[in-house]
């Protein structure tokens, strides 16, 4: 549950997904412990809890909030790759009907044959595009999960090293390597409290989320890369 929170906390705050729950998911992360309470507000997150439902239900896993199946859906693990494609397709269609035409939902049901998976870059990149996602660039930028390195740490905040999401000749892209100002809670948290410069961040929303092994970057970018492909199929 944790996991999930860190990840929900920034969107939840702006008032994007969820209920009104910034402060007990802040309070949560800052105590390292989740209970019941906790796990009712992420059931709330309407945007994401679905997906890990199907996650979860995929691989026999009772519990969608285990670690693995948070980790699956905001980074990418091999879960995804466990999911039916005529499954997820039929999941996106109930979810998504009534909020889409004909023609812009065939393309989306068309989209897990051709290698979508339940991933958040998916979500971002092509589902909220069409369901309510402000539009732009920096609004697919700030929703996907970036990462990249820390140069500089400042109390209550990082500047980390990536690359953000443009949009280059009608197609989503990355752009240069440019500084980043990313938030980070101002009471103690052992998770970003030991985090240094040379360690790679996950951030949503610019907020620091968690620290990544260079095997979940090179995940996280499979998949940004993957879905952002997908997207520029029919964007």
């Amino acid at each position: 549950m944790l996991l999930f929170a860190r990840f929900a906390y920034m969107p939840n705050r702006l008032g994007y997904c969820g209920g009104d729950a910034n402060a007990e998911l802040l309070a949560s992360i800052r105590e390292g412990s989740g209970d019941e309470s906790l796990r009712r507000h992420l059931r709330a997150f309407a945007g994401a809890y679905p997906y890990l439902r199907l996650i979860a239900d995929s691989s026999g896993i009772p519990d969608p909030f285990h670690p693995s199946v948070v980790e699956a859906y905001w980074i990418g693990n091999d879960l995804l790759e466990r999911v039916d494609w005529a499954l997820y397709a039929r999941h996106l269609s109930d979810r998504f009907r009534g909020q889409l035409n004909r023609s812009a939902m065939e393309l989306l049901v068309g989209k897990p044959p051709a290698g979508a998976r339940a991933h958040h870059a998916f979500h971002v990149f092509d589902v909220s595009r069409r369901t309510g996602l402000p539009q732009g660039d920096l609004a697919l930028d700030l929703c996907r999960i970036s990462w990249g390195e820390i140069t500089a740490v400042h109390p209550g905040a990082f500047t980390v090293s990536y690359r953000p999401i443009v949009t280059a000749g009608g197609r989503l892209a990355f752009g240069d390597l440019r500084p980043e100002h990313v938030l980070r809670p101002l009471d103690a948290d052992p998770e970003m409290e030991s985090a240094t410069v040379g360690d790679l961040l996950a951030f949503h929303w610019r907020w620091a989320c968690v620290r990544l092994s260079p095997g979940q970057a090179l995940m996280l970018e499979r998949y940004t890369l993957g879905m952002m492909a997908l997207a520029n199929q029919t964007f």
